[in-house]
């Protein structure tokens, strides 16, 4: 992806870091904003556009760890790359295992940082185009009335019409003619892309008896 149309967020009291790395990510093309302070960077409005952050383990208010827990916790899943001097085994586990893209430690090689910023945007990249499809699944989804959704349902375990009309006790024709409402509004023309829309939703087929 062209840098330019990302942003790279740095967290870091040190001022001096966060000049150089703004200087360093400029070079290389990406647009940065820096923040001093953890509650800087959450009271900032985050544009819609792939972004991730470099983060420090130590800050004068919340602690990069905690700041981690709270980005989570307020939906604001951005990947994270964290630097420190100052960093223990213990503190690398608890991020990578909250998710973090990387764990630097001070100083730390340039082509390292910049292949991490890469994979940290690139993360966020797919995983903003995934919400994006699973909210416009879930905007045609919205659009099936109670019947279409129980249709959909069965639909989805691989049920024959005549199937479907016996477990909803109502007539086959009434199915087929709602089966292919469903399709159409869901913009299928197949039962595996029902199936796997359905798995986008999150939505469990019924137990077939």
């Amino acid at each position: 992806m062209n840098p330019s149309d990302a942003i790279v967020f740095v967290v870091d009291d040190d001022s001096s870091v966060c000049t150089s790395l703004k200087r360093l990510l400029k070079s290389a093309g990406w647009d940065v904003a820096t923040f001093a302070s953890a509650r800087e960077f959450l009271d900032y409005n985050h544009p819609e556009k792939p972004s991730c952050v470099i983060l420090d383990i130590r800050l004068p208010d919340l602690s990069g760890l905690d700041l981690q827990d709270q980005m989570a916790a307020a939906g604001l899943s951005m990947p994270i790359i964290f630097i420190t001097g100052h960093g223990t085994v213990p503190m690398s586990v608890r991020a990578m295992k909250a998710g973090a893209v990387d764990f630097l430690e001070k100083p730390f090689d340039q082509k390292i940082l910049f292949d991490a910023v890469k994979k940290a945007v690139e993360k966020d990249t797919k995983a903003r185009e995934d919400r994006a499809i699973k909210s416009e699944v879930k905007s045609l989804y919205e659009t099936l009335s109670p019947r279409e959704r129980e249709v959909f349902s069965w639909v989805i375990t691989g049920m024959l019409n005549k199937q479907i009309a016996a477990e909803l006790g109502i007539a086959e024709k009434t199915v087929k003619v709602h089966r292919a409402q469903v399709m159409r509004k869901m913009q299928v023309v197949s039962v595996a892309e029902m199936v796997r829309l359905a798995e986008l939703l999150g939505i469990t087929p019924p137990a077939k008896f």
